[in-house]
């Protein structure tokens, strides 16, 4: 766990927004460097959750058997969530992975492949599925509630910037020019389509961009203390903004967020 959990350091969250053949990215409103070397509170994070009572179930109204997915952030996979998933199963949730190793592929299609597992499990449970993403898992999560809301029951958003997912760290960027440079000498998407780009013209954009249908209860869980998001991008008019303390890899492990999953999970999945 500590290997996933360093590596949701350097490179969570989102994409850099460099339009495809422009070598200059387009810079945010002022730089910002972020705070990574308080991101290694997330050990800490992690070790005062497994003491608390939250994580024992202390005080949290259990599930009747709901679907939720996971996903996790990005260049993380299913590993970096299995705390939480394994916590959510103890507390009565149907909890999935979405079987990623690596959260590094196109949005695109990696947004399809996350549909396809929600018809799946909207088909054989006969309920509606609550999709929770971390960091750029976030994004998915509002991109499914509005690609599919008659099969969402809810999203939850955990450190993810929703009106924009550019604003990260200048270290998270450079991760991020990397991972598109890989992609760009793989296949022509980055040229064709823009991909991981703010120019992006797949189908992720626009199901990402703009609010969330009402249909679809939207929670944003953000810390001010996240040195890898701009905490301002997390909180937007169409969602439920709670905040929380910690840093951005430590929301996968914050006590506070788990206990606000137990309550956001009860009111919203049961019976639906």
């Amino acid at each position: 766990m500590r290997d996933a959990g360093y590596l949701l350091l350097v490179t969570s969250a989102a994409f850099d927004p460099t339009p495809p053949g422009d070598g200059a990215p387009v810079p945010p409103a002022e730089p910002w460097w972020g705070n990574h070397l308080g991101e290694l509170r997330w050990q800490a994070e992690w070790a005062r959750l497994l003491v608390d009572p939250v994580y024992h179930g202390a005080g949290v109204q259990r599930g009747d058997g709901a679907p939720v997915v996971l996903v996790p952030g990005f260049m993380a996979g299913d590993v970096t969530l299995a705390v939480m998933r394994g916590w959510l199963e103890r507390m009565g949730y149907d909890a999935h992975g979405c079987g990623m190793v690596a959260n590094v592929d196109c949005s695109d299609r990696t947004a399809d492949r996350l549909h396809d597992q929600v018809v799946a499990l909207h088909a054989s449970t006969g309920r509606r599925v609550t999709v929770i993403g971390h960091s750029r898992g976030g994004h998915f999560a509002k991109a499914l509630a509005r690609r599919d809301p008659e099969r969402l029951a809810a999203a939850i958003s955990i450190g993810a910037g929703l009106d924009s997912p550019f604003d990260i760290s200048t270290p998270t960027r450079a991760a991020v020019r990397a991972v598109r440079a890989i992609h760009a000498q793989t296949s022509d998407r980055v040229a064709r389509n823009g991909c991981f780009t703010e120019t992006c013209r797949c189908r992720f954009t626009t199901d990402y961009a703009g609010p969330t249908p009402d249909e679809v209860p939207f929670t944003s869980i953000y810390s001010k203390g996240d040195g890898v998001v701009r905490w301002r991008a997390c909180v937007v008019p169409y969602a439920r903004c709670v905040e929380v303390t910690g840093s951005h890899v430590g929301l996968a492990f914050n006590r506070k967020v788990y206990a606000e999953l137990g309550r956001t999970l009860a009111a919203q999945t049961r019976g639906i």
